[in-house]
Order: C-alpha cells, then structure tokens, then sequence
C-alpha cells in the first residue's frame, strides 16, 4: 500500500526495488519446473534433429548435418553431465559417430564411437544405456581393436605422403612378438568403393563431351589404344577408375554414334576399379579434367575429317596449289563467323543462387528475366540466332551449359549472373573471361559461382594450364572489355552504378568453350538499392541494351561491314 501511495518519491522508488529484489530471490530458491526439466527438453531436441536427418537422404550425404546432431546431443551431456538424460546423450552421440564411419570409411569416426560409449559404462554403471554401449563395444571387437588412439593414428596414411618408405610403413605396420620370424601385421581397413552414378554425352560433327558422374573423388588414369585390325577393334581411349564399383542403375553400354564416338562403355574391369572405354571414329585431340561438388570427370573430344578439294589446272596469273595463301588473322575470322550467340542465364531449378536483399528475390528468376530481354533484342538488332541455354526454371550442371554452346556451333558465349557479398554495402558490375584469378575478390566470386570452396580453387587452375589457348583468351577479354564498357557508359549516368572494371577468374561454366566466352555480374543481389534495381523492368531493360551495344561494338570494330550487311537484310524482311 506504500509503495503505491508514494510511488512518485524517492521512498516509493526505494521500497518498490526493495520488493523486486525479495521476489527474485524467492523464486531462486523455488526453481520452476521447466528448468528442472530442461536436460530433458535439450535431448527432445537433438534426437528431433537426428529423426530429421534420417528422414532426408539427401542430407545424409553431407557431414556437416551429422556434426551437427553430434553437437546437439554433447550440449546435452555438457550442461548436465549427471542429468536424467546425460547416459542416453553419449550412447547417441557415440551412435551417430559410427554411422557417419559406415557412410565415410573414415576410421577416425569409428575411434570416436568407441571413445564415447566407453564413457557411457566407465561414468555411468548403473544406467540403463550401459547394456547397450556394452553391445555396442562388443560389436566392433573389443578385444581386437582395444587400443590407445595414439596408436590407432599410426595406421592412418598421410593425404600426401613425402617418401615411398613412409607410405609403405602406413599401410603395414608390423609389431614383432617375442621370437625371431613371428611377426604381426596390422593393415589399414579401406574406404568403401565410390560407386560411378552415370555417364552423359553431348556431340556435334566437330567436337562431344562425355561426362561420368561419381559420389565422391577419385584417381584415374587414361590411356589411348590404337586400332587393332586382327581383332576387329576400332581405336579406344579408355579410363581406369580406381577404388570405385559400377551402381546398379548405370547403362553399361551408351551408343553416341557420330562423327568422333561410337560409342561409350563402362565395366567392372577389378573388384575395386571401373574401366571407361571410348570406341573411337576419328579423333584429332582430346582433354580429360574434373570438377567437384559433385564429383565427375570430363572428356572433350575433338575433330574434324579432312576432305580432298577436287584437282584443278592452275590458271595463269595463280599461285600453284603447294604454295600456301597467308593465314587469315583469327580476329578476322571470328568476326565474320557471328552468326550464333549463346546466352546462358546462371543457375536454375533446385539452384536458387544467391538470395535477394528483398524476401523471395533470387538469382536464378531476375538473370532469367535480363537473359530473355538480351536475346530478344539481339535478334532485333544485330539479326543474330540466339540460343538460351535454359528457358525456364530448370537446372542445367555447369559442363552441360559449356557443352550447349559447343555443340551448338556458337561464335559468342555469355554468360549472366547477379553478384553478392556478406559486406551489404558492395555494389557494382563487373565482366570476367576465363584465366587464372589475380585477386581475392575473383576468387570468391568465381568459388561461389562455381558452388565449390575457394581452396578447390588451385585445383581448377591447374586444370587450366592445360585447357586454355592464348588467342581466345585474348579474344575473350576483348569482350568482356567492349560489354563492361558499354554497361558503364549507359548505367553510370542514370543509375551512378559503381565500375568493377574486367577481371579474370576460372569458372567452370567457361571451361572448355571453343568460343570468346565472358561471365557478366550484373550488379549485387545482396545490396538493397541495386536489388530494388535487379527486379526493376526498366532497370533490365537498361541491362539487356547495354550488352547488346557492347557485342555490336565487338563485332563492328572487327568487321565494321557486319553491321551494315545485318541491317540492309533485316531491311529485306530475311536473314543474311
């Protein structure tokens, strides 16, 4: 009654703290029963997030989501280690740790399964779980494999072994008994065999890529045969798989059929190793590399049967047929031969990209609407066949977009994503070409565009070593210079957009095109302005002119007639 009455004074303010601090020790000393219970309610929780995962076999197949049980279930143990639940917590955690051994082979998970129930009936004797991490135990051999973990790491080989001496003591280490020759070996259990989940194939006259699809990486090595004509065998080109199984559902044979393959063909060829054999027709060149996430490898195979010109008298005044006419420069060439452009909208299907700023804005939609206003104008303006490499919502693997474009004959291919970052206030556009990364920025860009992580990076830029050729990086740059250029001329003024400038980066969707091939990151997704701006038809219509413009400025500066001839047959209501 006091404290309302003189509630407004220095007294009422004193008394009502008073009364604050009185209740708050009064319900310390009687703790609800929610917190009693908590323990109980933390172990609900983590085996709700492992009833989860067993219900998701595609989450199975990631580490991380298994960790995190594991996490969920030790937080358990950790905040009540003497609780109700904190048996039941280490039997689960230990359970989850042999699951993922049985999934990975990693023997390291299967020493933390046995560390873990150990603990279960070492500190908790009389529980109920005891019983069963006994079983457990017994299980994996207890007798047999009893041993300190410090021992146990002797027998697992290093990733990247220095000598051949230290490889062999790795996979074979002896512990000598009492007596001259008796001697103990103990080796390494192995991985299970990764099983080869297909093979996929995209052909033309001229070049075919054959893809095989993997769980996980694997070594391999490739030999070419030539033709055997006493045993009617054609020239083969074959791959060893090793330490991989043929799945069930795979087509062991694949007709392909055109001017280069006959066919594809994969067997078991060893319990541990698949062979992959090309019947070949006629090969000029071929490449083999591969990319991860998921795990496959490619082959590009390359040629082109020369036909015999018809035999002429020379005429007079003309050279004679041995002499050769000097080369036609390849800037020249390419600009006579755009006729085709691919334009390749990023993403697609169950690969949203990167999320908008605003709720429900996602690369996949907004690079789809800028790619349908390119082509459109494209064929408008510059009369050109134009073809997407999707045209809806559906997923496309990054070697099947390169493989479009190659197999389609196309003389320009672009590619268009948005850009994002964690930093909300980036914002600009910038244009890449295929080359090794000069900076950190490309390697992230080109790591999230490639769904992989930045250390795999290295890998692909050892890949390109091999792949890349100098006078179409050259001409790939030039552009990505002709297409930056114009965007920033036409943006810059109305919309004050932030120039990034060209850069270099290796992207997987560049990989392999035979063609000037550029990646476009119109503008940051993760920004607010700039996504109000993506989703913006006015703002994509400014997108989808400025590229075009920049590919009329690359071909008019190579052959400033392309242009005209263009313009004159869209005149006649026909094409050139």
């Amino acid at each position: 009654m006091g404290v309302r009455r003189y509630s407004n004074t220095l007294l009422g303010s004193r008394a009502l703290l008073s009364c604050l601090i009185l209740l708050s020790t009064t319900l310390s000393l009687y703790p609800s029963p929610a917190a009693a219970d908590r323990s109980t309610y933390r172990y609900h929780q983590a085996e709700a997030c492992y009833q989860k995962l067993l219900k998701d076999p595609k989450r199975q197949k990631y580490r991380h989501y298994w960790l995190l049980c594991i996490k969920r279930f030790c937080s358990v143990y950790k905040k009540d280690p003497n609780g109700a639940c904190a048996d039941a917590a280490l039997f689960m955690v230990g359970k989850l740790y042999y699951e993922l051994y049985r999934l990975s082979g990693n023997i390291r998970y299967r020493e933390e399964a046995r560390d873990y129930w150990s603990r279960v009936v070492n500190h908790f004797p009389e529980r109920e779980f005891r019983a069963k991490a006994e079983a457990c135990l017994t299980s994996l051999g207890k007798g047999k494999y009893a041993k300190k973990r410090s021992q146990v790491k002797k027998f697992i080989p290093a990733r990247i072994p220095k000598k051949k001496s230290v490889l062999k003591k790795r996979r074979q280490y002896s512990l000598r008994k009492s007596g001259p020759k008796k001697v103990r070996v103990i080796r390494r259990e192995s991985a299970p065999l990764v099983e080869v989940a297909g093979m996929r194939f995209w052909s033309n006259p001229k070049y075919t890529r054959v893809v095989i699809d993997l769980k996980r990486k694997v070594h391999y090595t490739y030999h070419l045969l030539r033709e055997d004509p006493s045993l009617k065998k054609p020239q083969r080109l074959f791959l060893d798989l090793k330490h991989t199984r043929l799945s069930d559902g795979v087509r062991p044979i694949i007709p392909i059929g055109d001017d280069l393959l006959i066919g594809a063909r994969a067997a078991q060829h060893r319990p541990d190793t698949v062979r992959v054999v090309l019947d070949i027709k006629y090969i000029d060149s071929f490449k083999i590399f591969s990319l991860y996430n998921p795990f496959r490898i490619i082959v590009d195979v390359r040629g082109e049967k020369e036909r015999k010109p018809p035999k002429r008298e020379t005429e007079p005044g003309k050279k004679p047929p041995g002499v050769k006419k000097p080369p036609i420069s390849l800037v020249k060439q390419l600009a006579l031969g755009v006729r085709r452009i691919v334009i390749d909208p990023g993403h697609g299907g169950e690969d949203f990209g990167a999320p908008g700023y605003l709720k429900g804005v996602y690369e996949k939609y907004v690079v789809m609407d800028i790619a349908r206003r390119v082509a459109t104008k494209i064929r408008s303006s510059l009369g050109c066949d134009v073809i997407l490499t999707r045209n809806g919502d559906t997923f496309l693997s990054l070697e099947e977009r390169t493989a479009i474009a190659n197999t389609s004959n196309a003389d320009i291919f672009i590619s268009i994503h948005t850009n994002a970052s964690k930093n909300r206030t980036a914002a600009g556009i910038e244009t890449y070409f295929l080359n090794l990364a000069t900076d950190n920025d490309a390697v992230r860009v080109a790591a999230r565009e490639n769904a992989t992580s930045t250390r795999n990076i290295s890998d692909l830029e050892t890949i390109l070593t091999g792949l890349m050729r100098n006078a179409k990086i050259n001409e790939s740059r030039r552009l990505a210079s002709f297409v930056q250029r114009s965007l920033i001329k036409r943006l810059k003024p109305k919309y004050n957009v932030k120039d990034l400038g060209v850069k270099q980066a290796p992207f997987y969707v560049l990989l392999g095109a035979e063609m000037p091939s550029i990646l476009i990151e119109a503008s940051f997704i993760s920004n607010p302005l700039e996504c109000r701006r993506l989703v913006n038809g006015r703002y994509q219509e400014e997108l989808a002119d400025a590229i075009v413009d920049g590919i009329k400025d690359y071909i008019k500066e190579n052959n400033p007639s392309f242009i005209a001839r263009t313009q004159e047959a869209r005149k006649k209501g026909g094409r050139f």
